[in-house]
């Protein structure tokens, strides 16, 4: 069996090859690009920013009304000990206290506000959830055909890779690396077949004796042209 009808063999698969692979990329990418999909994914995703913001800001909240609320225990504490007798000190104090309950109260006002909008932010997420949950179960039955391809090519990707490796070992290694140096340079076609004296993947016209060359030698012969190894059949 000649070096060039190996080779055509392996040109014949290694091309189904890419065909399929390049397939499955397409496939794989609607899957996991879908429109729709990614829209509910940055919602779902936009929504549990805004519950950790939301918990940040409630955190801060408390803790300013922890923080006032011992302020406004000491000044009553103070006001209330009787240790303070001068009329002066205790009417400012009267005053602080005062002062920091007004604060204080804002700061409640504050803490609830920052509890009803960490409530609305996770009941969003939830939403946010079961709609992205929703969408990618519309999705997935939307592309159950490409999953269905996806599956029949991933076969036959299997199968094609199988028989490539049993041609490989027939195939010597310094014209393995010559179809494979052509592969890279004439983007993924090395062999081409002759027909009626011309190159199938060019176009060029050989000479009678460079086609009779194509179809007995038992040599690996050149397209003049592109350069692509040729086949008779």
């Amino acid at each position: 069996m000649s070096i060039t009808l190996n080779l055509y063999r392996l040109q014949q698969i290694d091309t189904r090859l890419d065909q399929v692979t390049s397939r499955l990329t397409a496939i794989q990418a609607a899957l996991e690009n879908d429109a729709e999909l990614k829209a509910a994914r940055l919602r779902q995703e936009q929504a549990e920013a805004a519950v950790k913001e939301s918990e940040r800001t409630l955190k801060q909240a408390e803790t300013e009304s922890a923080s006032q609320r011992i302020k406004l225990e000491q000044a009553e504490s103070s006001l209330y000990s009787g240790r303070i007798q001068n009329p002066k000190e205790l009417a400012d104090l009267q005053n602080d206290v005062a002062s920091l309950r007004r604060h204080l109260a804002t700061l409640e006002d504050r803490e609830l506000e920052a509890m009803l909008a960490l409530e609305e932010a996770r009941a969003a997420l939830d939403t946010a959830k079961k709609d992205y949950f929703a969408t990618q179960g519309q999705v997935i039955s939307k592309n159950a055909s490409l999953k269905t391809e996806q599956d029949s090519l991933q076969k036959e990707f299997e199968m094609f890779s199988a028989q490539r490796l049993a041609v490989l070992p027939v195939i010597d290694s310094d014209s393995l690396s010559r179809y494979d140096a052509l592969r890279q340079q004439r983007r993924g076609l090395a062999v081409a077949t002759l027909s009626e004296n011309a190159c199938d993947a060019c176009g060029s016209s050989l000479t009678p004796g460079h086609a009779q060359s194509v179809r007995f030698s038992q040599q690996i012969v050149n397209c003049p042209s592109c350069g692509r190894i040729l086949f008779a059949g």
